[in-house]
């Protein structure tokens, strides 16, 4: 098979998938701690704390701001480290890539089930933060249900990015280029903590296409029970980073893995 070629995926995907889930669910008290420990943290210490200072009258109103974007952010950040740093262990310490692919799971399928799987552990931190939204009044429209949806679509678009990124990385410590120059940046800048409005024109030109922001605008619109025409080309704009991101993906691994 051609590096460059289409992917070429069968339902055996779901067995790399199903490896990682068995996996996850073997240590599922600790990981959900870990994954709902940092946001909480955020939540309060800028929703409460720095919501006290730029709304003193009611620093609720900043949480509800607040909220969709350390979700949507999280969300990002879990199907990032999955697909980096578990994809790299799994590829290169472990062997477990090495393991599958000698049984009838071709390594498209297991690259295409490390990003379901990214998609997946996006699902877990959106879902789990919105519990912990509901719990602080912070949903009140029914539409922010639908937000561990939009969550998986941002986690799609980063797991398929980040295994692409994992392709070429032949150190662990390279990683810290792609976090500290794009992916914290972006935590920062795509409108977590503020709105993007607030920001010159150009400047809201350059990061409406990251896809961060994208995701963001999708889980702040439902949150806020609208869904505009600014909504629904955000996640259009999901949809397409995603597409081009996967195939790319599977074919730097096949690049990288095949001799």
């Amino acid at each position: 098979m051609s590096v460059a070629s289409l992917p070429a995926v069968s339902y055996r995907c779901v067995r790399v998938w199903q490896r990682n889930s068995d996996v996850f669910l073997r240590l599922w008290k600790t990981e959900l701690v870990l994954v709902l420990a940092e946001p909480l943290v955020v939540l309060v210490a800028m929703g409460y704390g720095l919501g006290s200072l730029l709304r003193p009258d009611d620093p609720h109103k900043y949480l509800e701001f607040l909220g969709p974007g350390i979700l949507a952010a999280y969300a990002m950040y879990a199907a990032v480290f999955e697909c980096t740093w578990g994809t790299y262990v799994r590829m290169n310490i472990q062997k477990t890539f090495d393991a599958i692919i000698v049984t009838p799971v071709s390594l498209d399928d297991v690259i295409t089930g490390e990003v379901l799987w990214g998609a997946t552990r996006a699902f877990v931190s959106s879902a789990t933060i919105l519990l912990a939204l509901a719990v602080l009044g912070v949903v009140t429209s029914p539409l922010a249900l639908l937000a561990p949806v939009a969550g998986v679509l941002t986690g799609l678009t980063f797991a398929a990015l980040s295994v692409l990124v994992t392709s070429f990385v032949q150190s662990g410590t390279q990683f810290n280029y792609y976090f500290n120059l794009f992916i914290t940046p972006m935590f920062v800048a795509s409108g977590t903590f503020f709105p993007l409005a607030q920001l010159p024109a150009w400047v809201q030109v350059l990061l409406w296409p990251l896809p961060l922001t994208a995701g963001l605008t999708v889980i702040r619109g439902l949150f806020q029970g609208r869904v505009t025409l600014e909504v629904l080309l955000a996640g259009l704009w999901l949809v397409v980073l995603a597409a081009v991101c996967f195939p790319l993906a599977v074919a730097a691994m096949r690049r990288r893995l095949v001799r």
